[in-house]
């Protein structure tokens, strides 16, 4: 992803006569506590219940177990509804297609740093990590591959 795609980084860096970049710009724009949050974006925590890998944020006791019973311990399925980031509910995307269209490259990098530490916590299995665009916005999700009950 490009950051000088993003009006305000381009606009920020232009005003710095050009010889800024994004680091720079994260450096004046955010402090520790904005860094540490974001890791935790691109490096998320997951567990693993009942044979189903889930992200910590997403893992709740109580709703695994009224999803588990639902889909009838179908580990895909439970994953596939609860492994979902939706990045429209955090971010204000304008609706021009350069907003929508840089949202979306920023879920598809989420993804791909999802699918890093996915692998690297459960170099046993494999996952299918999705960023995908919604009539709202974009959404990084992820389920385990091959299909098996949780």
């Amino acid at each position: 992803m490009d950051s000088l795609k993003d009006l305000r980084i381009r606009a920020w860096v232009e005003a710095s006569g050009g010889e800024a970049d994004y680091l720079d710009y994260l450096s004046q724009s955010a402090g520790p506590a904005e860094w540490i949050a974001l890791s935790r974006v691109f490096l998320p925590r997951f567990v693993e219940v009942r044979g189903c890998v889930l992200w910590d944020r997403s893992y709740d006791p109580a709703n695994f177990d009224l999803w588990h019973r639902r889909l009838e311990g179908d580990a895909v399925s439970v994953e596939a509804m609860l492994n979902q980031f939706k990045l429209w509910m955090y971010l204000d995307i304008g609706e021009d297609t350069e907003s929508r269209s840089n949202a979306l490259a920023l879920a598809q990098e989420i993804a791909r740093a999802w699918r890093l530490s996915l692998g690297e916590a459960f170099p046993h299995k494999e996952f299918d990590v999705q960023a995908t665009e919604t009539e709202d916005g974009p959404v990084v999700s992820f389920t385990s591959l091959p299909h098996a009950s949780c």
